[in-house]
């Protein structure tokens, strides 16, 4: 295995983490802006084993899904979810080995619901991550956190890789940490988020095309999606019939993709997000969103490829208390870049998840007790339109 040449990069976020649980003296928080940091809880998951015995692509690996739940499922609670971190392991010894096996880790309410059903916000959301390799954690700033609830189940999805030769049998699992605080343990209020994302496409028809647009303004909306190839079996519907693909295929060279988001941005008012996580694959070079009503870049994601062998090494994120303004009556535009440095076809995915300011929510939670929901065994059906 080749693990030296994934070692996870230095980032300033994992550097500040570091810094706060030292020993060197630091300032205590203020009570009255953010919670206690003690109370924040973990729980640890881990998936089957996965045996690696040969090259796969991405998304064509040996993956698994679980049900999960966090605190007591039989005592209804709100809870905020602060952090969600994956490593790959040994499955013997449980040391961290090499990422380079990382395709992605997935969690998302399980049931059919969303959370408009469970807390009082007007805004849906069910899927809540994907850390994929080179972005192996999310850990929002202090005093931000998901609502959910404890009688909530989640699924947990997780799946491997292996774009480099291997010279045995190499066994692995996914360990899956989720970092949360029980409302009841808060001294001080916490600020909701809720997640909202956005996905480069390639158009399936014969001229590109721009999703959730049927007669598009180039000035307006962009350019709109080029035609390509589509990578997997998944095919995208717009409203208007127009068919676009989420995993692509990337031939040799460099190749920049542009696609009006702004449908599935679907912002219900102004507001800031706090952080910003990305998915890509391997040769890509970086992931921009674009305002394109100020022509301003509102977030821009650049890629570090693995030392040897194919890969990446570091994806760039984005956390802030201050928040990046987002407005809901902009049009917005992605744009991903690869650079596909090898001499055959290559797989793409680009996708930005935004973690915002949720306007919408209430205090208090609807937690009814005769809404747990233990005895649901079915595993989930539906799942939203990442191709991840």
């Amino acid at each position: 295995m080749a693990s030296r040449h994934f070692a996870p990069l230095l980032l300033p976020l994992t550097l500040a983490l570091s810094c706060a649980e030292s020993d060197a003296p630091k300032p205590e928080p203020a009570p009255e802006t953010m919670p206690e940091v003690s109370r924040v809880e973990e729980a640890v998951f881990h998936s089957k084993v996965f045996e690696i015995d040969q090259i796969y692509p991405s998304m064509k690996g040996p993956r698994a899904r679980q049900k999960i739940w966090l605190g007591d499922p039989k005592k209804p609670e709100l809870l905020w979810i602060t952090g969600y971190r994956s490593r790959i392991t040994d499955p013997e010894t449980g040391e961290e080995i090499s990422p380079e096996f990382m395709c992605h880790s997935n969690l998302s309410f399980a049931d059919q619901e969303d959370q408009t059903l469970v807390l009082e916000s007007t805004i849906p959301t069910k899927r809540l991550f994907t850390l994929s390799q080179g972005q192996m954690e999310v850990i929002f700033p202090e005093g931000f956190g998901i609502p959910v609830t404890s009688t909530r189940p989640f699924s947990l999805g997780t799946q491997v890789l292996n774009l480099n030769p291997q010279d045995e049998l190499v066994r692995v699992n996914h360990e899956t940490t989720v970092s949360f605080i029980r409302d009841e343990d808060l001294d001080t209020p916490m600020r909701p988020l809720f997640q909202t994302a956005a996905q480069s496409l390639v158009a399936q028809d014969a001229e590109k095309a721009h999703f959730g647009v049927e007669e598009p303004n180039e000035t307006v909306h962009g350019p709109g999606c080029s035609v390509g190839l589509p990578a997997g079996k998944k095919i995208l519907k717009d409203r208007f019939g127009q068919l676009f693909a989420a995993h692509w295929v990337v031939e040799p060279g460099r190749h920049v993709t542009r696609t009006l988001v702004t449908e599935a941005l679907a912002l219900p008012f102004d507001t800031t997000a706090h952080f910003i996580a990305i998915h890509l694959h391997p040769f890509a070079e970086s992931l921009e969103l674009r305002d394109l009503t100020t022509g301003e870049t509102v977030f821009k994601s650049s890629a570090i490829q693995a030392g040897e062998g194919i890969g990446l090494s570091h994806v760039e994120t984005h956390s802030s208390e201050l928040g990046i303004p987002l407005f809901a009556d902009h049009g917005y535009e992605l744009v991903a870049t690869y650079n596909n440095t090898s001499d055959e076809n290559q797989d793409a995915m680009a996708v930005m998840f935004l973690y915002a300011d949720d306007k919408a929510f209430q205090e208090s939670a609807v937690l009814d007790a005769s809404e747990n929901r233990t005895d649901l065994e079915e595993e989930p059906t539906r799942e939203n339109s990442f191709g991840v």
